[in-house]
């Protein structure tokens, strides 16, 4: 301002945000120049001819002619912005009455304005059928005033006798009984929750992708989901964090031919993605091209990364195996250390490209099942039967596979899902001795 004895205070209208003045649209700033008030200085205070802090970086703001102040009130703390309350005061009685009032004014109102054109109505009617018995030809297409019978309203099907409904689950089977009323467990629609998302699956679903690959091959893969379960412990992401990143590995592969010198990119770029949609902070850039040794530039991975949303549409939000088996492992009260064998089972099958195919929901029954049995914990119950949709029969195969997994593993080199539930943290898991056969087949039976 020119004149430092006096300050123009300029308050947008209401609707209109202060972000357009920042943004110095000029011609909302001629409409609304004409709306800056005179305000005086509070006592004891005197005109500030510097810029306000929070537009000191803002481009085109250096000048003093170009800042604005914000209203401010006397009354507040050191002239700060006056507080005022985002809601109505819904607990002032007055103001509830006096709403109350003019509501039913206005509805009186209403009620008296209707009534009046039915009169007007009837009476247009008579003085048209008066004419009409007079020889006046009738209008063709003429509205007429027809008074229908009152019915009584029908009750709408919301509000018929609620039946039995194929989500509500039997008293014996609700595993979410004992967390009703606890907003952060959503036990009202757990089920409803799962099953949309066993539903989902189905569109995930893929196949051995690896005779489309002329430059990989399933060991190559494999090293790479290796690696992968070494950058999930080191930066102790989630463990969902792992699953989403190897699908959205396999489902990238099966889309487009890659070379093996880009596929520890592919690899890298999708635990990138997978720690942005799962983490709460996840690892920077620079982080995963410090895990890669540097092996690629910035640019490399930024584009790899646009490369990877856009060949899945940006429909990275799929089903893993890790969420179905804390829900069904809740299902029989699982301890921590069955869940953990399960887990560690489940991990193992990360590596195998033979497993591509298999629906999450199916894979982490199957290494409940397992899990299970060798525990001796007891076999497929029927609860279990009701909330994963699998009989013992569907499973039978995929637990076998499973367990020679665990027994005798495809290549010794990949290390680091054994040594990682080899630690007391997972209760060293993988040292447990493996189930006999014959006492997996009598648990299959």
């Amino acid at each position: 301002m020119k004149d430092n004895s006096t300050v123009y205070s300029w308050m947008p209208p209401s609707g209109i945000s202060n972000i357009y003045f920042i943004r110095k649209r000029k011609r909302l700033f001629v409409i609304y120049r004409e709306r800056l008030v005179k305000m005086p200085f509070p006592r004891g205070r005197k005109p500030s001819a510097s810029i306000p802090k929070h537009h000191a970086n803002v481009p085109g703001m250096e000048n003093q002619e170009d800042a604005f102040h914000v209203k401010r009130s006397p009354s507040s703390p050191q002239g700060a912005p006056k507080k005022r309350s985002a809601f109505v005061d819904i607990t002032n009685a007055n103001k509830i009455q006096a709403s109350n009032h003019t509501k039913k004014e206005k509805s009186t109102k209403k009620i008296q304005k209707s009534s009046t054109v039915a009169v007007k109505n009837e009476a247009n009617l008579k003085k048209s059928n008066s004419l009409r018995s007079e020889g006046q030809p009738e209008l063709v297409n003429s509205p007429k005033l027809v008074k229908s019978p009152v019915q009584e309203p029908k009750a709408s099907p919301s509000e018929e006798p609620a039946k039995d409904q194929p989500w509500q689950v039997p008293e014996e089977f609700d595993i979410d009984k004992e967390h009703r009323g606890d907003c952060c467990m959503t036990s009202e629609y757990a089920k409803e929750v799962f099953d949309y998302l066993k539903c989902r699956e189905e569109k995930f679903v893929l196949q051995d992708y690896m005779h489309t690959q002329p430059d990989l091959n399933k060991d190559m893969r494999g090293i790479l989901v290796d690696w992968m379960v070494e950058v999930q412990e080191n930066f102790e992401l989630n463990h969902e964090t792992l699953y989403l990143a190897v699908k959205l590995t396999d489902h990238y592969l099966s889309s487009i031919v890659a070379l093996r010198e880009s596929l520890q990119l592919i690899g890298s770029t999708s635990m990138l993605i997978a720690s942005k949609f799962e983490e709460r902070s996840p690892p920077c850039i620079d982080d995963f091209l410090y895990i890669c040794d540097d092996a690629y530039k910035r640019e490399e991975m930024i584009a790899m990364e646009v490369n990877i949303l856009q060949t899945l549409k940006f429909d990275i939000s799929i089903p893993v195996p890790y969420l179905f088996l804390r829900r069904y492992a809740k299902c029989v009260r699982a301890n921590m250390e069955t869940l953990t064998l399960a887990r560690y089972a489940c991990e193992l099958s990360l590596l195998e490209v033979e497993l591509v195919p298999e629906r999450a929901s199916r894979l982490a029954s199957a290494c409940l099942l397992l899990a299970l049995t060798m525990k001796s914990l007891g076999g497929w119950t029927p609860i279990l039967e009701f909330h994963t949709g699998y009989t013992l029969s569907e499973l039978g195969p995929l637990v076998r596979k499973l367990h020679s997994i665990v027994a005798c593993p495809s290549d010794d080199k990949l290390k680091a899902v054994r040594s990682k539930y080899s630690h007391n943290v997972f209760f060293e898991v993988a040292k447990i001795p493996v189930v006999d056969i014959q006492k997996l087949e009598e648990a299959l039976k």
